[in-house]
């Protein structure tokens, strides 16, 4: 059966001229402090979106034969890694179903698990309670997912986040020191070594209350964190404002688009400049110069700094792109780096393999670009399939641009030749997109998601805050075919797609790692066997600890006494070995409520309040007798 036409099509005989396109990003640059009331759409219930509606993309993904309904009691292809925006989070996703599974608490306080109250999180998050998490990346070898870690960034917070793959919770915070707004963030891909994080604000070096107001005397930081221990290694002293992060193949250089070359801080002086850059880091290059001392000291001096300010040397290379880049994504085959101009229609496609040259100054960075094809206004990121096309997400026009590379790079010296294969409506001003397995050797082209900034007409009615839309487009055939629309609480910035073969999370906890150590320290103090035991043990005037285990449905503790004002530790073992058996601890008055999932152990400290009697009890349903499942504290004046 021969493919019927899509709708969301963009023949190339009605595509935007390469002159359209430069007079498109002029009047961008001009009036985009104004943009935001004009970028939105007036009406979205016009002809084209009924055109676009699931029953018809549903129709044409089956007659292809590429299924994206999920029936019940059948599992997902793909774990979708999203990113939570300002709820702090990581929120997993099956897809194709677009189900939203699990919300992984990272920066944020979450009162279903008690995460950010609980001991152990507490101590994790050094009393904060908010984050802004951007962007997801997993741990890697051999340039493809190992499922053994997921990193992410907290740009309000300036930190770096490990989630563990077997149990999905975070295990690991990192305070990265002399940076503001910590954004694009990527493991290196032939091993998790470095995960390389990017500083996108600029301030004071060191920022101590000097030199406030002259922001040449600002800078950035390219930061270093082993992958493993979670520390700092070094850092880089850069002067532009970092953006968005990407690693090669081979563990040689690190990448960070770089907007504000003009190192302005108005948004009028950051768009002065017809070029920025994009900075490639030379890995080894500066890790032989920490190893032989050649750093400077900030701040405390407790992470050694390479300052590369000013002229292109050994440790970074500044390759012209067009004004204020974005997105910079490397493709499976690991020969290429894209970059995205926001305030241009093009991408940049960096060759890899020129940079070697470009360090030994042999050729001029400019040279290493080898095509920079028109794909749309306001370009930001993309993604790519197993058969050498890039999809690039355009913002402004609402629309993914699919493009050939070898085409791009063969119309960089021959405008006849056109490397845009489809463009696709998306619903509206989309901002990250990502392809299946895209950011590994292995990506295979089957599906790509679309992350929408605006939803206006696409859901019922909410409030003026409204949902974020996902949309899930099946990439596999010659055109892209949308075939889902996903609400998403605000605001995801980016998601990772990773095969469902690769991640192996536990079903029951195990019973290691930091959190454990912690545990069993305190237990060993008090002569405790975690497992066994269930005892109230007063460790001064005024402090008491309490060890209980639990199963369904009774606490080992039906009471304990306190006196009013006693700080108060509880923790908790749920001896359960039964998948999907959690239980919980609420204390009624106190501010207390924590999961224990199966064969775990969790703790929260409070303060036990007037003399009374106060109900604790399981929150998390697990028997017929769940509401029975409680006790008493009792507190005496």
């Amino acid at each position: 059966m021969s493919e019927e036409k899509n709708p969301n099509e963009t023949s190339s005989a009605i595509r935007p001229s390469r002159r359209a396109f430069v007079k498109g990003s002029v009047a961008l640059g001009a009036g985009v402090v104004g943009a935001s009331g004009l970028l939105q759409r007036e009406n979205g219930n016009s002809a084209i979106d009924q055109l676009l509606g699931v029953s018809t993309a549903r129709a044409a993904s089956k007659r292809r034969g590429l299924k994206y309904e999920v029936p019940p009691g059948k599992l997902d292809s793909y774990y979708g890694f999203w990113s939570g925006g300002q709820s702090g989070e990581i929120r997993i996703v099956g897809v194709p179903s677009m189900r939203e599974i699990k919300r992984i608490p990272v920066f944020n306080r979450d009162s279903a698990s008690g995460w950010g109250r609980d001991d152990y999180s507490e101590q994790l998050l050094g009393g904060r309670s908010s984050g802004d998490t951007h962007h997801v990346h997993l741990s890697y070898d051999n340039g493809t997912y190992d499922g053994r870690y997921v990193y992410v960034n907290d740009k309000a917070g300036g930190r770096l986040a490990r989630v563990n793959c077997t149990t999905m919770e975070c295990d690991a915070i990192t305070e990265i020191p002399n940076s503001q707004g910590t954004h694009g963030i990527f493991p290196q891909r032939h091993k998790t070594g470095l995960v390389l994080c990017n500083a996108e604000f600029r301030t004071p070096q060191p920022n101590n209350g000097d030199d406030l107001d002259d922001p040449k005397k600002y800078g950035a930081m390219h930061t270093a964190v082993d992958g493993e221990s979670m520390e700092v290694q070094w850092q880089v002293l850069i002067e532009g404002n970092l953006d968005l992060c990407a690693t090669d193949y081979e563990g040689k250089y690190s990448f960070a688009t770089c907007y504000n070359s003009e190192e302005a801080v108005t948004l009028e002086g950051m768009m002065a400049a017809d070029r920025d850059w994009l900075y490639v880091f030379n890995l080894p290059a500066i890790e032989k110069a920490v190893k032989q001392g050649r750093t400077i000291v900030v701040g405390d001096g407790s992470v050694p700094v390479v300052d590369a300010r000013g002229d292109n040397g050994p440790y970074v290379q500044r390759i012209p792109v067009p004004k204020s880049p974005h997105g910079v994504n490397v493709d499976p085959t690991g020969k290429y780096a894209v970059c995205s101009g926001k305030l241009s229609p093009t991408v940049s496609v960096v060759d890899i393999g020129k940079l070697d040259d470009v360090f030994a100054g042999k050729i001029k960075p400019r040279d290493a670009v080898v095509a920079e094809p028109e794909v749309g206004l306001g370009p930001l990121h993309t993604a790519f399939d197993n058969r050498g096309n890039g999809y690039t997400s355009i913002f402004i026009d609402s629309v993914i641009t699919k493009w050939n590379i070898a085409k791009a790079i063969e119309a960089f010296n021959d405008e006849s030749v056109d490397p845009i294969v489809q463009k696709i409506d998306v619903h509206y001003q989309v901002g990250h997109t990502n392809a299946s397995m895209s950011e590994t050797r292995e990506a295979d082209g089957n599906w790509l998601v679309a992350l929408c900034k605006f939803s206006k007409d696409r859901f019922l009615n909410v409030g003026p805050l409204h949902a974020e839309n996902d949309q899930l487009i099946d990439i596999s055939g010659e055109n892209m075919k949308l075939v889902h629309d996903g609400p998403a609480y605000s605001e995801p910035h980016d998601c990772v797609l990773v095969r469902r073969d690769i991640i192996h999370p536990e079903k029951i906890t195990p019973r290691v790692g930091p959190r454990f150590e912690y545990y069993e320290k305190l237990a060993k103090e008090d002569g405790i066997n975690l497992l066994t035991d269930s005892k109230v043990i007063r460790k001064g005037k005024n402090k008491v600890r309490v060890y209980l285990t639990s199963v369904a449905p009774i606490f080992a503790l039906r009471e304990f006494r306190v006196k009013s004002g006693d700080e108060v530790q509880v923790i908790q073992t749920n001896l359960d070995s039964v998948e999907d058996l959690s239980h919980g601890f609420c204390m009624s008055k106190h501010d207390v409520n924590f999961v224990v999932n199966p064969r775990d152990t969790r703790s929260m400290t409070f303060t036990a309040g007037e003399p009374g009697v106060y109900w604790y009890y399981c929150p998390w349903f697990c028997h017929a007798l769940h509401l029975e499942m409680r006790g008493r504290m009792i507190v005496e004046a």
